[in-house]
């Protein structure tokens, strides 16, 4: 019986050759700078450092979540457009549009991050936001009649093109403590319930309804009274999502590890992102797998782990 046939294998300079155009290509750099990143921080194959690409949808441990994300992407364009037509009426459509389309995720067992894009009042929150805006910044807003008009492309990036200021404002807002975001919340409301415009001054009134019930102190179990507050978390990972869409950069949820470890060290989780007045995140927030507390980042000093982003099957 002769010898079986070797399998021939790739020789290392090859396979290093081809990691470096794969990187260039994935991070949009030149195959020299491609060369330059991969050996100064050890990227892995399929790795990258986070101020290059975008993850808006990483793939997680939370079955039901990527299952809407999946659904989502095989909508029709008739329930595309009627989804569009919903997130141009501002405030509240595009409030119940950005938490159907972000819906809540669970973080890794083990890693010390709990729910993602999560709190009851979400949706009441954005609208509370945008209706600050309305009262505070009416020239952020964009035309009714060319909102109208894109909704009818069924695209929501077009339309997130024409809500970016607001958008970006929106989350601006949640940086405030939040105290100082209830007192803003508050003035805004009773101004825009005097505006002429009449959805506004409706959901105003409706709104203003619902800050007082979240705002109310409840009994917790063991009877002792609490105010649940305001799910400004939830919310900011939201718009984290919703800007990324259009600056580039990593959603929360996005599985990282940081350059300023050890090769070796425990990966984490983006919660949060920094923003700058445009462009891509300027700083994330992480959670180290198994710590206590998050801790702030660079962008340069994250690397991306391989396959993050859903691909709808």
């Amino acid at each position: 019986m002769s010898d079986p046939i070797p399998r021939r294998t790739p020789a290392p300079g090859r396979a290093r050759k081809r990691a470096i155009r794969e990187h260039a290509a994935r991070a949009g750099v030149a195959y020299s700078e491609a060369a330059r990143q991969l050996e100064s921080v050890g990227l892995r194959p399929g790795e990258t450092l986070s101020r290059y690409g975008r993850t808006i949808y990483p793939i997680g441990f939370d079955p039901h979540r990527q299952l809407l994300v999946e659904r989502r992407e095989r909508r029709s364009f008739e329930e595309r457009v009627s989804d569009t037509r919903r997130a141009a009426a501002l405030p509240h459509g595009r409030a119940l549009h950005l938490v159907e389309r972000f819906p809540p995720s669970r973080g890794r067992t083990g890693s010390g991050v709990g729910s993602l894009y999560h709190g009851e009042g979400r949706e009441e929150l954005l609208a509370m936001l945008y209706i600050v805006i309305v009262a505070e910044s009416p020239g952020l807003l964009p035309e009714v009649g060319d909102l109208a008009w894109i909704a009818e492309l069924g695209e929501d990036t077009a339309l997130d093109t024409a809500c970016a200021e607001i958008d970006r404002e929106a989350r601006r807002l949640l940086d405030q403590e939040p105290l100082a975001l209830w007192s803003r919340i508050q003035k805004a409301l009773t101004v825009a319930e005097r505006i002429v415009d009449g959805q506004v001054r409706q959901e105003a009134i409706r709104q203003t309804a619902l800050l007082s019930t979240m705002m109310t102190p409840r009994l917790g179990y063991a009877g002792e009274p609490y105010v649940p507050g305001l799910p400004v978390a939830g919310a900011r990972q939201i718009l984290d999502a919703l800007l990324i869409v259009a600056d580039d950069g990593h959603a929360p949820g996005t599985r990282v590890r940081l350059l300023t470890q050890p090769h070796d060290a425990r990966s984490a989780t983006i919660i949060g992102a920094r923003w700058g007045s445009s462009g891509p995140p300027v700083g994330y927030l992480v959670w180290l797998d198994g710590a206590t507390a998050p801790l702030s980042a660079r962008p340069d000093d994250l690397i991306v782990l391989a396959h993050q982003e859903t691909t709808p099957r």
